[in-house]
C-alpha cells in the first residue's frame, strides 16, 4: 500500500534527478511554484495530503519521465536506474554527414553524452540550441531531446533534416503524402512547406531543458 510520504519522496527525488528544487519542478510543470512545497503536504487541520494525479502527471511530462521510472523512485532503492545518458551534439553540427542513418537515428562518431532521466528510447538524442533565433520558445543553450521512434502528430515540435543537409526545428502543422507543412517557433510564426521528397527524415521533440 502506498503512503503519502512515498509519493512526496518520489517527487522530491524526481526534482533532484532533474537538477531542480521541488518549487523548480512545479514551475517547469506549469504549476504554482508552491505545489510541491512541504507546506502543501499537510492540511490546515494537520492531516496528510496527497499530491493530485494531475500535478504528478504534469511533473512526469515536464521531466520526460515515464511511470515505470516514477515507480522506481517510490521504492526504497539506493541506486534506482533513473539517470541515463543520451547522445548529444550542437544543433549547428547536426547537418554533417555520418551523424544519422537514413531513418534519422543517431550513428557514428562525433556525439557526446548527456545525462537525462527516464528516457527509455534507446535511439533518443539531444541537440543543443545556440543563439537567440528560436526565442521565445528555445533560448541559447536550451537542450532538446528528440525521439526518432515517437509518433508525430499535428502541433508537435519536430526536427526535420532535408536531403540537402539542412536541419530545421519547427512545429508541424500538416503532413500529407506530398508535403510537410511547418511553422517556425520564433516570434514570426513563419509558415512554409517542405516537399515530402525533399525530407530525409523527421522526428519529434520530446523535452526541452528550459
Amino acid at each position: 500500500m502506498l503512503t503519502h510520504a512515498q509519493i512526496w519522496t518520489a517527487l522530491d527525488r524526481l526534482a533532484a534527478v532533474a537538477g531542480l528544487s521541488p518549487s523548480g519542478l512545479a514551475k517547469r510543470s506549469g504549476l504554482d511554484s508552491t505545489t510541491f512545497n512541504r507546506s502543501k503536504r499537510i492540511t490546515a487541520d494537520g492531516r496528510t495530503r496527497w499530491p493530485s494525479t494531475e500535478s504528478v502527471a504534469k511533473a512526469l511530462a515536464a521531466t520526460g519521465t515515464n511511470l515505470d521510472t516514477f515507480v522506481q523512485l517510490i521504492g526504497d532503492t539506493r541506486h534506482p536506474d533513473i539517470q541515463k545518458t543520451v547522445p548529444s551534439i550542437a544543433l549547428d553540427q547536426a547537418g554533417k554527414d555520418g551523424l544519422f542513418d537514413g531513418s534519422g537515428f543517431p550513428t557514428g562518431a562525433g556525439w557526446q553524452e548527456t545525462r537525462f532521466p527516464g528516457m527509455n528510447d534507446e535511439h533518443a538524442y539531444a541537440l543543443e540550441i545556440a543563439g537567440p533565433a528560436m526565442e521565445p520558445v528555445y533560448s541559447d543553450g536550451t537542450l532538446i531531446v528528440v525521439s526518432p521512434a515517437a509518433a508525430i502528430r499535428r502541433g508537435d515540435r519536430v526536427v526535420l533534416k532535408t536531403n540537402a543537409g539542412e536541419v530545421l526545428v519547427r512545429e508541424l502543422t500538416r503532413r500529407t503524402a506530398r508535403a510537410i507543412e511547418l511553422r517556425s517557433i520564433d516570434s514570426t510564426r513563419f509558415e512554409h512547406t517542405v516537399p515530402a521528397g525533399d525530407a530525409a527524415w523527421i522526428a519529434r521533440i520530446m523535452w526541452a531543458s528550459q
